[in-house]
């Protein structure tokens, strides 16, 4: 290719690539397969082979992807700290095919000899990390970030269950790191998404993501309950006391540390090849998802003598599978109606295997999507999962297309109430604006109002059926209004039964008020949300007149969430419905925090950056406990900003724009001491 031509292409390429790679590593939401990401990256550096003068050191060529969130939204701060990594974090060099394997093994045999072997390791399809032990003792855990500086994500790490926080048995090195993949088994990935699609947020896209945002949640009791686990595979320090990769590996696991039993010393490519073969058939049974296997040099000599690349070890390389694929018909196409109104379209497949599950349904989420493949009710259908655990729809297989075929239509009316419907063009879905009236919609309010998460009644689907269909109740509020004598009229209704759903209604009037908030379904409000929101705002009346600038002064409040918030509460059936709870006796303002030690932080919000001599969560208890609210961005309603040791610039060049008093630890201390006697730190 032509030097301008191919000057013209690599900057196409590299603009695809970078704008991937914050998709992917940034908001874990991909927008490529992995497959068609590693093909554009191979031709991005056959271009700059061709053409090493147009190559510069910004390539996606020459650096790893980062995960560090280096422009916020507009009114976000960076909410990690960052730390440099002491030895650089790199990626892998991908195959997909085994002559490449065999060229790697070539390379290698070329550069060292062929007295070495191989481990061949199963690649666990996560996110990565990096863990450091001082003195047996879990000292940081740090994200990839951009190979050379990582978010520190040591507190959500510590919640992660095999982990350990101090290391058994005896002979470890003082100090030492250890990297490795943070994921979600499968099982985990499956109940999180389920809970994501009763609430309409967006599903993640496969473990892999669902693994990579659960780590960096802000709220580390969030990560507890996410089911994630961790594998670790590769040692560094100085002066470590193994000759090969292999015994480090055995040693990390007898002092507790999580490392795969799923690995073989090679000493051939026929053996790699023959692992290789077994685990691309038997992946398909292991409970959580891998993409491949990994090939080391075994001996760690012979590693530091192979050395690096500017983005990848020469002595390893990852052979990637591909995903697995199933052709089906499509017998027909629903049209689904959520609890906020969203229209979704699920086709009905005739049932095929894949990746050892029976798929039958699969979404095809959007118009966009159905006109994008051209789908047509009784086309013969490509169904993927691979990494994807949710079946998707990759393509139609035209040669295989019938005469009789037809196009659907994506409705224009409601499927259930037939109110015309309305496109929300930031997410390219349809939804029913009949919020009050439509059925679906009503029923689904009401069953989200009385679970678990949310109010926690004893109820289940079949009695707000029955509740319903009889006229008693059409929003929430009518709940608190039903009396005995109402629910003896249901079928199989008897005293017993009536009296223990009113009593469980009862006891909801306890909730506390982020709970409530979230039992309101306003949409894109989850449980994270109501609880930011609870905590930033102290009450339902101030949330409710809050402007949209105050509402991105809240943590993780975007742009869509802040104008979801001001509709639902510019609505005056939701207004009215608030009034009528609050009259019920539900809570609807945080209440005082139990230990309550002083009123010196009564009103003021205090934002927490930095290192301090105690834990930051200890040190927003201690705002709490002082009357403050603890908030995780600064903006004009902040009263202090307190910066600890190595305090992120961008909160406080911000503070510094907006006027914010900026105070240190001893200062802060000095605060709260003037209303209690007695050290607190």
């Amino acid at each position: 290719m032509e030097k301008a031509q191919a000057n013209i292409r690599i900057n196409e390429l590299r603009a695809i690539i970078i704008e991937a790679n914050r998709k992917y590593y940034v908001e874990n939401a991909p927008t490529l397969s992995d497959y068609e990401f590693d093909m554009l990256l191979k031709e991005l550096e056959a271009l700059e082979k061709e053409h090493p003068d147009l190559i510069t050191p910004d390539s996606p060529t020459q650096k790893v992807g980062s995960d560090l969130d280096n422009k916020p939204a507009k009114g976000k701060a960076k909410e990690f700290q960052q730390y440099p990594h002491r030895f650089p974090m790199l990626s892998l060099g991908n195959t997909y095919d085994i002559a490449e394997v065999q060229a790697f093994a070539d390379r290698a045999a070329k550069g060292i000899g062929n007295t070495f072997t191989y481990s061949c390791e199963l690649k666990f399809d996560g996110t990565a990390i990096c863990l450091t032990y001082k003195n047996g003792k879990l000292f940081r855990a740090l994200t990839r970030g951009d190979g050379t500086v990582g978010d520190d994500v040591t507190e959500n790490a510590r919640q992660i269950g095999n982990i350990p926080q101090q290391l058994s048995g005896s002979g470890w090195p003082e100090e030492f790191e250890i990297r490795g993949e943070v994921y979600m088994p499968w099982a985990a990935f499956d109940r999180l998404n389920e809970e994501r699609e009763r609430e309409e947020e967006q599903p993640f896209a496969n473990p892999r993501n669902a693994a990579s945002g659960s780590l960096k949640l802000i709220d580390s009791n969030m990560v507890a309950n996410r089911g994630l686990e961790c594998t670790l595979y590769h040692m560094l320090g100085e002066d470590l006391p193994f000759s090969t990769h292999d015994e480090a590996l055995r040693n990390a696991g007898e002092w507790g540390l999580p490392v795969s039993d799923k690995r073989r010393l090679c000493k051939s490519i026929e053996e790699i090849e023959e692992f290789i073969t077994y685990w691309d058939t038997e992946r398909k049974m292991l409970p959580f998802a891998t993409d491949g296997i990994v090939i080391k040099v075994n001996e760690l000599q012979y590693q530091d003598e192979l050395g690096y690349t500017a983005k990848f070890p020469r002595w390893a390389v990852a052979y990637k599978f591909k995903a697995e694929q199933a052709l089906t018909r499509l017998l027909s196409i629903d049209y689904q109606v959520g609890r906020t109104g969203a229209v979704t379209p699920v086709a009905n497949l005739e049932p095929v295997q894949l990746s050892g599950t029976i798929v039958k349904r699969a979404s095809l989420h959007n118009a966009d999507q159905m006109q994008f493949l051209d789908i047509h009710v009784g086309d013969y259908v490509y169904v993927e999962k691979g990494g994807e655990i949710i079946p998707k729809i990759t393509g139609v297989e035209l040669s295989q297309r019938e005469p009789g075929v037809t196009l659907p239509h994506f409705p224009e009316t409601c499927p259930d109430c037939g109110t015309p419907l309305v496109r929300d063009e930031q997410e390219a879905k349809a939804f029913c604006p009949n919020q009050s009236g439509c059925p679906t919609q009503i029923k689904g309010k009401l069953v989200h109002f009385l679970s678990r998460k949310a109010m926690n009644v004893i109820a289940g689907d079949a009695t707000i059926d029955q509740l319903y269909n009889k006229g008693l109740v059409w929003n929430v509020a009518d709940f608190y209004e039903l009396g005995k004598e109402h629910l003896l009229t249901l079928d199989g209704w008897k005293d017993r039964s009536a009296e223990r759903f009113l009593k469980s209604l009862q006891e909801s009037k306890a909730t506390p008020f982020e709970r409530v908030l979230y039992a309101l379904g306003i949409r894109h409000v989850g449980e994270t949300t109501a609880k930011s929101l609870a905590r930033h705002f102290g009450s339902i009346d101030v949330l409710m007149t809050a402007g949209k600038e105050q509402l991105l002064g809240a943590d993780d409040i975007g742009e869509v969430i802040a104008d979801s918030i001001i509709a639902y509460f510019a609505d005056e059936i939701n207004c009215e419905t608030i009034e009528r709870l609050k009259a019920a006796g539900l809570k609807f303002e945080v209440e005082e925090a139990p230990g309550q030690k002083s009123d010196a932080l009564a009103g003021k919000t205090v934002v927490v950056s930095g290192n301090f001599s105690v834990s930051r969560d200890e040190i927003k208890a201690l705002i709490v406990a002082h009357g403050g609210k603890a908030s995780g961005s600064v903006s004009g309603k902040t009263a202090y900003l307190l910066a600890g040791e190595k305090a992120g610039p961008e909160k406080l060049k911000k503070a510094e724009s907006l006027g914010v008093t900026v105070i240190g630890e001893a200062e802060f201390r000095d605060l709260i001491e003037t209303k209690e006697e007695g050290t607190l730190f």
